[in-house]
């Protein structure tokens, strides 16, 4: 995941020049405050228009938006094998989207709109998974993959305020799967079926050009009658209602009256919260290599390709003096190579533990922070995706609470750190031997504290750990259960040019199997879940960047844990090595261009080889025997910088011993990456 080099800072709110806001406009933004993130927000200055005060907002022409909130399906559902089996079932969770529309007001007031939407399901199974049957013939079950509409709307507006009705066409796209008794090929039907939908909504316009709404909308589909391969008959009907949270963005055209020739999307037009995004493709693939064998985690043999997409907004608030919220919604998609197995030090880092094959929505972040500064000396800290600019006290504590990921407080580095940026390989953007607390996505909940100086930072946190190895369920026994972290940051010069040494220390307390346990008892059967119970891990981190010149930088990080028991979130890793250097293109006369070079080994324990050589299965790796030599990796990357927004990468990694195993390779994956952010 990405993180910011000045990560756990914060900054303290402006001065805000009230006299220059007109009544509606101060009221505008603290009705905003009070719905949406209970502060109060301030818009921006508009022109009066004779002889009324001209609206706020402009509610007539075209905006764009995304929506988040929670969705309740259920569904009919009969299977015939040929046996009939009915059930009836419910789905429901978290949901995700997009929408776009256009809005003309008439001067009484009658707005008429109309809004096309896509929305997503969040990416755990019980979200997103409508009907499921077990017979002794079949294993079938129906997932929805998302929801459209295009809808009429008609409403009232009254200055800051509509009150719409909504209605129009709708459909959702959807797959039936189904296993056949004794067949191991999955058979998969891709389904369309259309429907309507209808509801009502209140949207509040907080800024010449931002809106947020509050909208129920129920759809009802079609029936589905669905014959697979096997000659199984899948039918079923489906109704959605939702209850949705929007934020909208009114685009200008150029006549318009609210148009002006500096406008720009990302400007929130109030200081006390920003707006930042990122969309990442990322496709890669490799030339057949050489394989005696193939077990159930080994990156297959056979040439293939595989691709990720993205898409992330950072919506960033400022609540009180020091106080902070951090909201990141995203939607991914995409399948690492072999399903993101087979290689420890694996060579994507957008390629997570889980495969969509469409678009899944997920909270990624979502946490509050607090400064305290100490008075002193200040600086100033920039715009960045997880950081408000403004200045702070040099001399600070910061705590932070919520939803993140341990590597956005933590491990912090300049040159080796952000895979939708530089390196894609896992050891060599994190530590490979740091298990550090997380689901299937790279993401916990926790609580950290920084107390930061000019010279040193102390850092320290708890996050809940995965019920199980390799899981998206947290253990919630707090604080019996879960990791603990520390980290100092040193920072120095040497021949005049800045460096940082970041030495970290962690201790795990979960629910864990033992490698050396299964392995004296043969009954288990190489089933290391059979052993587990609460059992502690550790390990340590030693992360160091230099600064050669301005435009070279090299870093390096060993890490290592105790080998003893399963890994629980990261990667089968128990010693790792990283040396690498990061060049920026100044010389060749393109100065956003950056070229990286890095290498690292990767290493197990004792007990671990023996486990991986008996036929024993890790969460990414497991060829069924092991003739065991470590993992040595090359990656080497070209970042053009189309412009300051969007940039493109080739990538190419060099692996000999794939998972651990000289039996195998080596590998060349080759990489392509377009980045653009705002």
């Amino acid at each position: 995941m990405a993180s910011c080099d000045n990560m756990g800072r914060t900054g303290n709110v402006r001065t805000v020049n009230r006299k220059r806001r007109s009544l509606e406009h101060a009221l505008a933004g603290a009705a905003f405050g009070a719905l949406a993130l209970g502060s109060p927000a301030v818009a921006a200055d508009m022109p009066l228009k004779a002889p009324y005060l001209r609206p706020a907002f402009d509610w007539s022409g075209f905006y764009i938006g995304g929506h988040t909130g929670y969705h309740r399906g259920s569904s009919i559902a009969t299977l015939t094998d040929p046996a009939i089996t009915t059930t009836n079932s419910v789905v429901s969770g978290l949901i995700g989207g997009v929408q776009a529309g256009y809005n003309y007001r008439l001067s009484s007031g009658i707005l008429f709109g109309v809004e096309a939407d896509l929305t997503f399901p969040n990416y755990l199974p019980s979200n997103h998974v409508v009907s499921k049957f077990v017979t002794a013939r079949s294993d079938a079950e129906e997932r929805w993959d998302y929801v459209g509409t295009v809808r009429g709307r008609v409403g009232y507006a009254s200055g800051p305020w509509l009150a719409y009705a909504t209605g129009g066409f709708a459909w959702a796209g959807e797959r039936f799967l189904n296993i056949p008794a004794g067949v191991d090929v999955e058979e998969k039907h891709i389904n369309v079926r259309p429907g309507w939908a209808a509801g009502a909504g209140l949207e509040y316009a907080f800024a010449p050009h931002w809106s947020v709404r509050l909208e129920y909308l129920y759809a009802q589909f079609g029936k589905a009658d669905v014959r697979l391969p096997s000659g199984t008959q899948f039918s079923s009907t489906l109704d959605f209602q939702s209850l949705r949270l929007g934020l909208n963005r009114k685009v200008d055209w150029a006549g318009s009256k609210s148009w002006t020739p500096k406008t720009d999307l990302t400007d929130t037009e109030s200081d006390r919260w920003e707006i930042h995004g990122q969309t990442t493709y990322l496709g890669q693939g490799y030339p057949a290599f050489r394989a005696p064998y193939t077990g159930t985690n080994s990156l297959t043999p056979a040439r293939q390709y595989q691709a990720t997409w993205s898409n992330s907004l950072y919506l960033n608030a400022r609540l009180w003096e020091g106080g902070e919220v951090y909201y990141n919604p995203e939607l991914l998609q995409g399948f690492g190579l072999s399903d993101t197995v087979g290689l420890a030090g694996f060579s994507s880092g957008e390629a997570q533990k889980s495969n969509f094959p469409y678009p899944h929505y997920n909270t990624s972040r979502l946490y509050v922070r607090q400064t305290f500064g100490f008075g002193g000396e200040q600086e100033e800290l920039a715009s960045g995706q997880q950081q408000l600019a403004g200045k702070v006290d040099v001399n600070r504590l910061t705590l932070q609470a919520g939803k993140f990921s341990v590597g956005d407080v933590f491990d912090g580095n300049a040159y080796a750190k952000d895979t939708r940026r530089d390196f894609m390989n896992w050891s060599i953007w994190a530590p490979g031997a740091f298990d550090y607390a997380a689901d299937k996505l790279g993401l916990t909940y926790g609580m950290t504290a920084e107390l930061n100086q000019k010279n040193w930072a102390l850092r320290g946190g708890y996050f809940l750990m995965g019920a199980v190895s390799n899981s998206n369920n947290f253990d919630t026994q707090v604080f019996r259960r879960g990791q603990y972290v520390a980290e100092l940051e040193t920072r120095y010069t040497l021949f005049s040019r800045p460096g940082k040494l970041r030495t970290i220390g962690w201790l795990s307390s979960a629910n864990s199997g033992s490698y050396r346990d299964t392995l004296n008892d043969p009954a288990l059967n190489l089933d290391i879940s059979l052993t587990r119970t609460g059992r502690p891990k550790y390990g340590y981190v030693v992360n160091v960047e230099q600064s050669v010149t301005d435009d070279i930088g090299l870093f390096g990080r060993w890490s290592w844990n105790d080998g003893k028991t399963e890994i629980m979130s990261f990667t089968d890793i128990d010693a790792s090595l990283s040396l690498g250097t990061s060049i920026k293109g100044t010389k060749w006369g393109r100065p956003d261009d950056v070229i990286g070079l890095a290498g690292a080994v990767n290493a197990l324990s004792r007990d671990h080889r023996d486990f991986l050589a008996a036929g024993g299965l890790g969460p990414l790796i497991g060829d069924g025997q092991l003739n065991y030599r470590k993992e040595r990796i090359l990656e080497t990357y070209y970042a053009y910088a189309l412009n300051k927004q969007i940039t493109l990468t080739a990538d190419y990694q060099f692996v000999t011993n794939p998972a651990y195993n000289a039996d195998r390779g080596p590998v060349h994956v080759f990489s392509g990456r377009l980045h653009g952010e705002f």
